[in-house]
């Protein structure tokens, strides 16, 4: 089987996990707050990256070095998840994902601030084409732009942190030691913040399950995203996580009575543009060094 087509089974793994951890938080909203769920999803984290390291036999591979880069990038995520569990109760999907969806713009943007990558006309252009449809699918008025809109728009910066701290361990760290600080350090702020008013909800029959399918659903979106971008080139990759943006809208609009709105597929079609813009040219950037 061509390479291409493998990732494009694992993309669909991941695009399925994406929606179902989605289901889990809106099933949660109201039962657990957004810290009580990141703190029960990174437990199950830790048992399942631990319990996957020792089978590997790689548990030698985790370390402490360059903890302080492990902190940012994992405060980075926990913002960033925070914000998009926050959202998930209150927007509809299809537009939390077309957000979502501006991550790598956001990597672009401030990669040259982080990583000392230089501006390039194509990036500037990708980002400029990029927030224009993030206009489109927040359609900024009175009456939309609410704090879980922000909220929504915000968590991609979120996640850009975390993809650019990772993308300068990762020279240095294993998966394994980025996955076991992910979960730990995860758990740890979730138990902080869920915990600092003296009162954590504790599971029960209705929310163990759903926490769980949150948890471990996290767990294998990244997997098979991994996998796929091990398999074919961010440009294939690349569109093939848009469809994601299909599923979520029918299963909203099937499940909650969401509307489809014609300016989310617009919007999201033009940061898909934008995105592919900005991926063929570091393709390009890339192959000449």
């Amino acid at each position: 089987m061509h390479p291409s087509i493998k990732a494009a089974f694992w993309m669909g793994g991941a695009m399925i996990s994406f929606t179902v951890m989605a289901i889990g938080g809106r099933a949660l909203a109201g039962h657990l707050d957004t810290f009580e769920i990141m703190m029960y999803r990174s437990f199950l984290g830790v048992v399942v990256v631990l319990f996957v390291a020792k089978w590997a036999g790689k548990l030698s591979e985790i370390n402490t070095q360059q903890l302080s880069l492990h902190g940012f990038r994992n405060v980075s995520h926990f913002i960033g998840q925070n914000l998009w569990f926050y959202a998930v109760a209150l927007i509809p999907l299809s537009q939390l994902f077309a957000f979502e969806f501006t991550t790598p713009l956001w990597v672009a943007l401030l990669a040259p601030l982080v990583l000392g990558e230089r501006w390039t006309t194509t990036r500037v252009v990708a980002c400029a084409v990029g927030f224009a449809g993030i206009l489109l699918v927040a359609r900024p008025d009175t009456s939309t732009l609410n704090i879980a809109t922000l909220a929504a728009a915000l968590c991609a910066v979120g996640f850009a942190g975390a993809s650019l701290s990772t993308k300068i361990l990762s020279r240095t760290q294993s998966v394994t030691c980025i996955l076991f600080w992910l979960v730990v350090l995860q758990a740890i702020f979730g138990l902080i913040c869920a915990g600092y008013d003296g009162q954590i909800e504790p599971l029960n029959h209705y929310t163990f399950p759903w926490a769980m399918l949150v948890g471990i659903c996290g767990l294998l979106a990244h997997f098979c995203l991994t996998t796929a971008l091990s398999l074919a080139p961010a440009t294939v990759v690349s569109p093939l996580e848009f469809a994601r943006l299909p599923l979520v809208t029918l299963v909203g609009f099937y499940l909650y009575d969401e509307p489809l709105l014609l300016s989310v597929f617009v919007g999201a079609g033009i940061i898909l543009l934008a995105n592919i813009m900005n991926i063929r040219a570091e393709t390009k950037i890339n192959a000449q060094t």
